[in-house]
């Protein structure tokens, strides 16, 4: 009879409270016996522990910030056509992103019969593979790499040129001309643009000497003349036009010309399968533009020197019992402060509106101690402001292309790759060596 009088959500808990219970007392036990042991492999192997962990956490970073690139995208495109764009889900729209991308992932995933389908289910994991790994050598911040490499730059350039292989597999796979052809227009494009892609860091090497990014960053601190953009500037050109196309961006988004090949190499995909081209998409621009950020806009350097370091030092923990109780009082007293004088402005404004003025004052002057307090005790969190607005900027150009600039034909792109980016490259390359020779 008890049981007959729960509501669905006691009968779920009444079962799960037992399980939950023994659960937690066996991992106690198990954490107690084992623990010297896990703890000592773990400290017999750290390298691979901190390359899982790094792994992990990157994994977890892209999934958001490919959902937010795609309300950015929906959102900036539609202002620019005088839209609204999406509205409906979240404010203005911001949870769009995220409903379309599980709509995406909960479709059927459908397999063709006539498909190759162990190398037809590997290729869009190879593909997203190739973009979040090279996120683990992008230098966010002087202490916020996940993969200090001394070889980083030569790690992204091996591990992102696997994302083509991926593309090729799904192309030859399928066994549609559609696809086929798709696959080998991302192949041929990203051999054409590969090239003066590397070619145009190589004279950053040479003036850096290193191949790691953290290095190459950090070579860029001082002022804003330091920054390799106007040190080299044909190269920063050359990158930013080789990344275009190494993101299939507008107007080298001829991969999955709809007009004419359908959806290119992932004609024949759908459900989850899809979704990982489709977020591999995202995060490969975020990529790019973090990493034309770290070497031609001197990442995390900020572009003028501050004219003071604030170093605050509050021992919150003296405090004691205190703490509590101030935490408590402060937004009380900060909301009265704040509420009276609006108040007593004028008559016809009554209690609770001057009550929540106060609050929304004392709200923002909160925020903006604390954002204070932690630029001056955690100066990560400048250094990641900075690296973050170099690159959504350059993100937002990639939009701003996208709703501006027609798609050119295939044969454009390439004579453009071979007849013009290369021989600049090559002059860069040159001009370089030049200048370095003649001045040491």
């Amino acid at each position: 009879m008890a049981w007959s009088r729960l509501t669905p959500g006691g009968r779920a808990l009444a079962v799960l409270l037992p399980i939950l219970s023994i659960g937690g007392a066996a991992l106690t036990a198990l954490l107690i016996v084992a623990g010297p042991f896990i703890g000592a492999t773990i400290g017999a192997n750290l390298p691979i522990v901190r390359f899982l962990a790094a792994s992990v956490i990157t994994f977890l970073v892209t999934v958001p910030v490919a959902f937010l690139l795609i309300y950015m995208e929906m959102k900036i495109i539609a202002l620019m056509n005088l839209r609204i764009g999406p509205d409906r889900i979240g404010p203005a729209g911001a949870v769009m992103s995220v409903v379309h991308g599980l709509k995406v992932l909960m479709k059927e995933d459908f397999t063709p019969p006539s498909v190759d389908v162990p190398v037809f289910t590997l290729a869009p994991v190879v593909v997203y593979l190739a973009s979040f790994m090279t996120v683990m050598v992008i230098p966010f911040a002087p202490d916020l790499t996940s993969a200090g490499l001394e070889f980083g730059l030569l790690y992204f350039f091996a591990i992102g040129g696997l994302g083509v292989v991926g593309l090729m597999m799904a192309g030859w796979s399928s066994f549609n001309k559609y696809s086929l052809l798709g696959g080998i227009r991302a192949a041929a494009q990203a051999i054409s643009y590969e090239i003066p892609l590397t070619l145009s860091v190589v004279g950053i090497i040479i003036l850096t000497g290193t191949l790691s990014l953290p290095k190459i960053v950090e070579a860029q601190s001082g002022s804003l003349l330091d920054w390799f953009i106007f040190r080299q500037p044909l190269a920063a050109i050359i990158f930013f036009i080789a990344i275009t196309a190494e993101a299939n961006r507008t107007p080298f988004d001829n991969t999955e010309a709809d007009q004419e090949i359908v959806a290119g190499f992932a004609t024949e995909y759908s459900g989850m399968r899809f979704g990982f081209f489709f977020f591999a998409e995202y995060v490969n621009v975020f990529i790019v533009s973090a990493l034309f950020s770290a070497l031609f806009l001197g990442g995390s350097n900020a572009p003028i020197n501050l004219p003071f370091n604030p170093e605050i030092n509050v021992n919150l923990g003296s405090l004691g019992v205190m703490l509590p109780i101030l935490a408590g009082l402060a937004p009380v007293a900060g909301t009265l402060l704040f509420a009276a004088p609006i108040y007593m402005v004028s008559s016809k404004i009554k209690g609770w509106q001057a009550l929540l003025g106060g609050f929304l004052i004392f709200g923002a002057l909160s925020t903006a101690a604390i954002g204070f307090w932690a630029w001056a005790m955690l100066p990560p969190i400048a250094d990641l402001l900075f690296f973050l607005l170099k690159t959504f900027t350059l993100i937002f150009i990639f939009v701003w292309m996208r709703g501006t600039l027609p798609r050119a034909r295939i044969d454009q792109l390439m004579g453009f790759a071979w007849k013009w980016l290369l021989p600049a490259s090559l002059l860069n390359l040159f001009a370089t060596a030049a200048a370095v020779l003649l001045t040491s």
